[in-house]
């Protein structure tokens, strides 16, 4: 990616609430175009729990100095990474992360993530120095 992006995760209450985000957690983001309400809509999703809220996409929801659904739409392909940033009492901030920086398996992208089984708990980042997905760690 050229450039960093921070989106706005809204929807909490309507899912596990902001358990699953803890500061750090990378998280794939899925774009959802079958959405009944929102053509732009692109879903938070963790491994094992699946979705966890959406990318906001309202002038309502969307944080100042983050990007609305509908303006990440086009920079990313059917999906991406994000990386929780800051959590606040209703929503999370998170960093749109460059797909080469995040671990990933042939599995995860057809389907859902698969956490690394080697870790390096200091720096949350496997040995290849790619980003582990999920609950790393």
């Amino acid at each position: 990616m050229d450039k960093a992006y921070f989106i706005t995760v809204t929807g909490l209450d309507h899912y596990y609430g902001k358990k699953p985000f803890e500061i750090g957690r990378v998280f794939k983001i899925i774009k959802e175009p079958d959405n009944e309400f929102d053509n732009e809509a692109i879903l938070a999703y963790l491994p094992f729990i699946e979705k966890i809220g959406y990318v906001a996409n309202s002038t309502r929801t969307v944080y100042q100095g983050t990007i609305s659904a509908g303006r990440l739409y086009d920079k990313i392909e059917d999906y991406g990474y994000a990386k929780v940033m800051f959590v606040t009492h209703s929503s999370v901030i998170a960093l749109v992360l460059d797909k080469d920086d995040v671990a990933e398996t042939e599995e995860d992208k057809i389907t859902e993530a698969i956490i690394p089984k080697e870790v390096d708990n200091k720096s949350k980042k496997s040995k290849n120095g790619k980003q582990p997905i999920g609950f790393a760690g």
